[in-house]
């Protein structure tokens, strides 16, 4: 059995949520879209990024080539749009097959997973500051607080298909895994090693995780829209 819980709030300065996020265990579907481009554009896109992969999994499609195709969609409908302002979304999914899960990425919206214990983070940034720590040119503490960290380097409906990176990794779901998939207004605002504490909680149910995360991006600053889902296999 999969436990979840889910939610999404708009923050503290910003009049719009951008952000977009499904979850359905019967389809073995979640994911967090973190919309870009300003109050339409960004929703436009995070809402298209979602109704593709909802659209293409149900069709029997895979995690990859739906988000290969919702990112040649939001392209298509972004030129079909009188204003000319670029726009864009991240994703973050995971798909759940039985007692194997999928995680697919692009962007900086990020996936954690909690096995046997140990809390990490299994996806990785595509950013600006990510390329910078592997090239080891500043360290992860400094990217914290880096001005250019919140540039990604790849994005749906703004990075050309032939050069779209879909990231993948898969891992068995065991009792007690757990897979959080979270908007970047959670990770800007709240060190891995709360949300680690958070989630090795086991007095709280998933929802209840859910929403001390989203509450401790709130009490961070919720300079951005913060959206947060996590599976917990039981």
């Amino acid at each position: 059995m999969i436990e979840f819980g889910h939610s999404t709030h708009v923050g503290l300065r910003r009049e719009h949520n951008e952000d977009t996020y499904y979850a359905d265990s019967e389809l073995g579907l979640w994911l967090v879209a973190d919309g870009m481009g300003g109050h339409e554009n960004g929703e436009v896109a995070s809402a298209l990024a979602r109704d593709t992969l909802v659209r293409e999994i149900q069709g029997g499609g895979t995690l990859v080539t739906a988000i290969q195709i919702a990112d040649e969609e939001i392209i298509k409908h972004s030129t079909r749009r009188p204003q000319a302002l670029p726009m864009g979304t991240t994703i973050a999914a995971v798909r759940v097959t039985g007692d194997e899960f999928e995680v697919a990425w692009v962007g900086d919206s990020r996936a954690y997973a909690v096995q046997a214990g140990e809390f990490k983070q299994i996806s990785e940034d595509h950013s600006y500051v990510r390329e910078l720590i592997n090239q080891r040119a500043i360290t992860p503490e400094q990217a914290k607080t880096h001005p250019h960290r919140n540039v990604v380097t790849q994005a749906l409906g703004v990075t050309d298909p032939q050069s779209l990176r879909v990231e993948t990794v898969a891992g068995k779901l065991s009792n007690g895994t757990q897979v959080l998939l979270c908007s970047d207004g959670l990770t800007e605002e709240v060190d891995d090693e709360i949300i680690a504490s958070i989630l090795s909680r086991e007095d709280l149910s998933a929802q209840e995780c859910v929403d001390h995360l989203i509450l401790a991006a709130l009490d961070g600053g919720g300079s951005d829209n913060v959206t947060v889902i996590l599976l917990r296999k039981k």
